[in-house]
Order: C-alpha cells, then sequence, then structure tokens
C-alpha cells in the first residue's frame, strides 16, 4: 500500500509531503523518490490510549513517497518512482493563481500528461495485438483485445480510466499495464491564505466524480512547528476541529479502501490495518501468520459499544456484548478484537 504525491512544480506537494510524514523531502534532493508514513488521525485511537495508558503506541499509518525530479527526464523519473503507487494524491497549486482559470488549467495539463501516457501504452499494445491476429490468442490476449478499445475511447475522450465502469476481472487482466489514471485519485487544492474558497469552486467545477479537500499548506506547516498543546490551542480558537493534513491523511487511507482494528492492552495499543471487506482470518494473518494458519475465533468488541460500557473488558462482558466470530466474518472498522488461535 502506497500512495504517490504528484503536482507540478512549485505546487506545495512537497510542503504538504512534508507536514504529513515529517520528512523533509526537500533537503533530500539527491535521492530521486523519498518515503515517509503518515499517522492517520482516529479520536477512537487516541481515547483507547488514554484509558489504557500503554507503554506503547502504534497508530495506523499510511506510507506515501514524493518524487524529486526536474529537467527533460522529469516524467521518466516519476513514472518509474511511482510505478507501483496503489493510489495518488494530486496537489494543484491554486495560492499563486489568478484566478479559478488558472488553477484549473494547472491540474488538467498533469492530467492530461497521465491520460496521454495510458493512452501511448493502449495504443502499442492494440498495435502488437493486431499482428498477432491470425495467431491464436492466450486468454489475457483476448481480454486486452476485448476490454483495451473501450480504455481507448475514455482516454481519446480526454477522461482518466477511474470513471470507466470496469468488471473485476478486467481490471484484474489490466494490472500488468500500471496505468496512471485507472489509480484513485485525491485532489489537494493548495489555496492562498486569504481565499480558502477557492477550493470549493474548484472541486464543484470538476464535478461529484472527484475526491478533493482543500488546504492552505503555508498555514499547515506553520501549525505542524507548533507543539501539540499548542496546535490544539490554536485550532480551537479557529473553531477547527482538526488540521487540514489530518483530513488529507484520512481520506487518503479511504480512497485505498482501508480500515482499521483495534488490539488493546496496558503494553500496546495498535492498529491494524486491513483492506475493507477482509474475513477475520486474514485479518488475524496481519498480526502473525501463525494466527491465521491457526485461527479458531475472534473476540470481537464494537468501539462504541466498549466506550458506552465503561471502557473496560468486564463492563462490555456484564453486558453480554463480547461476541465470538468464526472464519467468516467480515472485519469491521473501529472493532477491538483479541484472536484465538492454534498451531
Amino acid at each position: 500500500m502506497e500512495i504517490g504525491i504528484i503536482g507540478l512544480p512549485q505546487s506545495g506537494k512537497s510542503t504538504l509531503f512534508e507536514i504529513m510524514t515529517g520528512t523533509k523531502s526537500r533537503d533530500l534532493h539527491s535521492e530521486t523518490c523519498v518515503r515517509g508514513l503518515a499517522a492517520v488521525p482516529d479520536l477512537r485511537f487516541d481515547r483507547l490510549v488514554e484509558i489504557f495508558a500503554p507503554a506503547k503506541v502504534s497508530p495506523a499509518r499510511i506510507p506515501f513517497s514524493d518524487v524529486n525530479a526536474v529537467g527533460e527526464k522529469a516524467w521518466n523519473a516519476v513514472r518509474q518512482s511511482l510505478s507501483g503507487a496503489d493510489g495518488l494524491v494530486h496537489v494543484v497549486d491554486a495560492f499563486t493563481a489568478l484566478d479559478l482559470a488558472e488553477a484549473l488549467n494547472r491540474y488538467r495539463k498533469l492530467e492530461d500528461e497521465l491520460i496521454l501516457s495510458d493512452l501511448l501504452i493502449v495504443e502499442n499494445r492494440l498495435e502488437r495485438l493486431a499482428k498477432m491476429a491470425k495467431k491464436p490468442m492466450t486468454p489475457q490476449d483476448a481480454l486486452h483485445a476485448a476490454v483495451l478499445p473501450r480504455l481507448q475511447e475514455q482516454l481519446e475522450g480526454g477522461k482518466p480510466l477511474r470513471e470507466l465502469s470496469l468488471a473485476d476481472e478486467d481490471k484484474h487482466g489490466l494490472r500488468s499495464f500500471s496505468f496512471w489514471t485507472i489509480r484513485p485519485e485525491l485532489v489537494v487544492v493548495n489555496t492562498p491564505e486569504d481565499d480558502p474558497s477557492i477550493a470549493a469552486a474548484f472541486l464543484q467545477t470538476l464535478g461529484q466524480d472527484v475526491s478533493g479537500i482543500g488546504i492552505c499548506c503555508e498555514i499547515e506547516a506553520e501549525l505542524t512547528a507548533l507543539p501539540p498543546a499548542e496546535r490544539k490551542e490554536f485550532l480551537q480558537s479557529l473553531g477547527i476541529a482538526e488540521a487540514a493534513f489530518g483530513r488529507v491523511i484520512k481520506a487518503a487511507f479511504s480512497l485505498l479502501g482501508q480500515i482499521s482494528y483495534f488490539t488493546v492492552g496496558e503494553d500496546e495499543v495498535k492498529a491494524w490495518v486491513i483492506p475493507a471487506g477482509t474475513k477475520a482470518p486474514k485479518a488475524a494473518g496481519v498480526i502473525h501468520n501463525d494466527f491465521e494458519r491457526g485461527f479458531i475465533k475472534a473476540e470481537v468488541i464494537g468501539y462504541e459499544e466498549f466506550i458506552t460500557h465503561g471502557g473496560s473488558y468486564a463492563g462490555v462482558k456484564a453486558a453480554g456484548k463480547l461476541r465470538l466470530e468464526g472464519k467468516e466474518y467480515i472485519v469491521q472498522d473501529g472493532e477491538i478484537i483479541n484472536f484465538r488461535f492454534n498451531v
């Protein structure tokens, strides 16, 4: 799981990367690709830490990548470094834009580059398939011959592949291409301090199919420089529950269809990251392979039930709210789980 941060030069993408991960990307220009982990803000996790006061705290984390690339081969460096990214955060410079139209043009400039890159891949593959017309095709070749013309039409219309409705088997058959625009994308509009409203206008213009958030990277950078207590006090003075960069991290986490469940105790409170729809044995396997191999049952408590009954196992058990779930159970976001296993 990895999210690549993209944007035109001076868009604020490296600043956002630094704010979220604490890794100074701009100080590492000798490295083409800089990677860092961002803790996913979660009030439920914070409350569990307060209750258990553990020796170790391990929040959910999501990896981000920032590419330092300039010159004629910049695009090749981006393509190579982010080829394995599962999703994209596209940072748009609206803080130096003269108006909304200019900000939209900056977004389209890079988006069109990604669309063109995907189109070239599709056209090259279709040309090779055409030369194989008289030869028996493998199942994968046949799938490509059937699906790629739809992709070509979508891309030639200037639209990303993520907006195209594709069957799961078609998506699986296209994985080897590493298309840019088939990946989920979060648009982050970097706004000027004195005009945050441009973000709403920008996203409204793009339409409902686009996921996006407005953020002023300049203000957020100042916030992260403050001690946690002062940061909280400053946000409260503005009537804001959390910093915007926290919303970006959470949105990116959801973008990839990820959720987290908790294991708790005095030794450690930890958030374990799994894809939504994961069954209990697979969820146990992220802790250790033996947990999945020897899975017996999952002791499950809903977070709200845990808090409602005094934030204690004793209170939950007394109320009969501790559930035992089997191999077919699908783990839900925010559940507190203890796995029974035997190997």
